[in-house]
């Protein structure tokens, strides 16, 4: 057993893993706190719990063993009590060919070990685990493992509900709730999807983009689960056969987070969707976000205009909301009178009017705007343009003294200029008007653990034009990343600016591609051409671009190159531009 401390203080003073000073301190933190050596060393910082965990393994001669990596089986849960596993910190991560493979902190406790082998009646075989995961993984496999399990008259071990009488009900259901909330915050979800089918009840959450399969409750835990959502949420506990939509808050980590609820039936039953927000979120700036110097220093002359209306583009989730917000940090001063109108809210920010719409009232885009026109506001944040009274209200404030920033949904930022006109917008308002838009979208960012050399296809070197003695990288996957290989991610950009050339085109209702043909003779990048930027830089890797972005637009850089410099190649240009 370990807890007597000797082998392990002797091999981490003899491999310098911590000082004799560190020691000195963890034994008198141990003495005030009554916790273990280990414990005391993390809380002190003299050593992080994973090296510890590996220290530990050597002492043993035991195999170390990262829960993290593995997809370890909820239903082993069964296998141990709860309140053992816990006081214990024991969990049976694999049952093969009736070998227990038996995840602790401590491999060489032979009095926990004698517990064990009691309890399952069959040979264990003990690995080290790090501390802290562990615990993790104990926490959600008992608030989801906890359907029980009864013998059918054909022999067949099947999976039940538990009656009234066998465990208490709410427990387990909030447990399990709270478990999977919990986790999605852990991983940095956006959004949790609880899809149930003939058999089995898929958790799945999308982290940078993505959705990722979790482990979860079992199906029969489903409908107690909706209805607990449903409680969170205040829905209709009673009805089951339509769409609802609500909302409810939550706080882990002393953090708040706002959650937005979609139910819709099914025929397997019903499918909820939560999407998380964060309303204490840290508003990134214009270089955390991956803009380039060019673009940021475009961005923010354009913000300090009096007047007009700036546009950001993007399908959805591609974070046109973070760049208004990051936009609207800037000018927020006590000087000035910010007001937004949000759908939802995602972002509190502090001495900003912030306004939600309320479809339920007739709260909508136009009557807001209407009202706050007369709040003398200087800047207005409108979260998207949705139809064309909210377009003329818009448009109309930017031409009477008023900053505007608001969102449309095209490909690209010269699509927005015909967006603007299908909305009923004339060519002389929207070139008075319109001071520049954004368009962008987010692509995976390579994770910095595990990020190696890469070989790229033929068939995308040509596409993004790279030059084939290019470095490309890409992450080969590990538990920072939950073997993705991506960890975060960064915005590709293209910043349409409002030149006088610019303005000329739309004013004689010059095409999205004349108009786009303007913009990159006046000097602006295309968004494939900033992430061609990023590959080389390492950031993202060439799938990811070729994924997310249109390459389309290599026609329109291939006819200005041609019109203005005849025997250039299209690499030189793209590296001009960039220059």
């Amino acid at each position: 057993m370990l807890e007597d401390n000797t082998f392990l203080e002797q091999s981490l003073l003899e491999d310098e893993m911590i000082s004799p000073s560190q020691l000195r301190a963890a034994r008198e933190l141990m003495s005030e706190m009554a916790c273990p050596l280990s414990e005391a060393l993390i809380t002190i910082n003299a050593i992080d719990s994973r090296t510890l965990a590996l220290a530990k393994a050597t002492i043993c001669e035991s195999p170390f063993v990262d829960v993290d990596i593995f997809e370890i089986d909820f239903e082993n849960a069964q296998l141990l009590p709860k309140e053992f596993a816990e006081s214990h910190l024991v969990f049976p991560l694999f049952n093969i060919g009736g070998v227990v493979t038996l995840g602790t902190d401590d491999p060489l406790d032979s009095s926990m070990m004698d517990q064990v082998r009691q309890i399952l009646k069959c040979e264990i075989d003990a690995v080290q685990c790090e501390a802290s995961p562990l615990r993790s993984l104990i926490a959600r496999a008992y608030s989801m493992g906890r359907g029980l399990r009864k013998t059918s008259d054909d022999g067949l071990v099947t999976e039940t509900a538990a009656g009234p009488g066998e465990i208490e009900q709410a427990g387990p259901i909030v447990e399990a709730v709270n478990s999977i909330l919990e986790d999605a915050v852990r991983c940095g979800a956006s959004d949790v999807h609880l899809n149930p089918d003939q058999s089995t009840l898929h958790i799945r959450f999308r982290v940078d983009g993505r959705l990722q399969s979790r482990q979860g409750p079992t199906l029969t835990m489903h409908p107690k689960i909706v209805q607990r959502l449903k409680v969170m949420a205040q829905l209709d506990l009673t009805q089951s056969r339509r769409p609802q939509d609500g909302k409810f808050r939550f706080s882990f980590g002393g953090d708040p987070y706002d959650v937005r609820m979609s139910v819709v039936p099914t025929v397997d039953g019903e499918n909820v969707v939560l999407r998380l927000l964060s309303g204490q979120g840290r508003i990134a700036n214009y270089t955390e976000m991956g803009m380039t110097s060019d673009i940021a220093s475009q961005l923010s002359t354009i913000a300090k205009q009096p007047y007009g209306i700036f546009l950001v583009t993007g399908p959805t989730g591609s974070g046109k909301t973070t760049t208004l917000y990051s936009v609207l940090n800037r000018l927020n001063s006590s000087d000035s009178n910010l007001i937004t109108i949000e759908d939802p809210v995602e972002i509190r920010m502090p001495m900003v009017r912030q306004i939600q719409i309320n479809h339920e009232i007739d709260m909508t885009f136009a009557r807001a705007l209407r009202s706050v026109l007369r709040q003398d506001p200087d800047v207005i944040l409108v979260g998207e343009i949705r139809d064309e009274e909210t377009a003329g209200i818009a448009m109309q404030a930017a031409l009477t003294g008023h900053f505007v920033l608001s969102t449309v949904h095209t490909n690209d930022a010269a699509g927005a200029v015909a967006r603007l006109h299908d909305l009923g917008q004339a060519p002389f308002v929207v070139s008075s008007a319109l001071l520049g838009v954004m368009s962008q979208r987010l692509v995976r960012r390579i994770c910095s653990s595990c990020a190696c050399e890469a070989a790229v296809d033929d068939a995308n070197w040509e596409r993004l034009r790279l030059q084939h003695d290019a470095k490309v990288r890409e992450g080969s996957g590990c538990s920072q990343c939950l073997h993705t290989g991506y960890q975060g991610r960064i915005g590709l950009f293209e910043l349409l600016d409002a030149t006088t050339e610019v303005k000329e085109a739309i004013e004689r209702e010059a095409s999205t591609d004349e108009i786009n043909r303007t913009a990159i003779a006046s000097g602006m990048r295309l968004m494939w051409q900033d992430g061609v930027d990023k590959v080389r830089q390492g950031l993202t890797t060439v799938n990811e671009v070729v994924r997310t972005v249109s390459t389309r637009s290599l026609a329109l850089v291939d006819s200005n190159v041609t019109a203005a410099t005849p025997k250039c190649s299209t690499d030189s240009v793209i590296g001009e531009q960039a220059a």
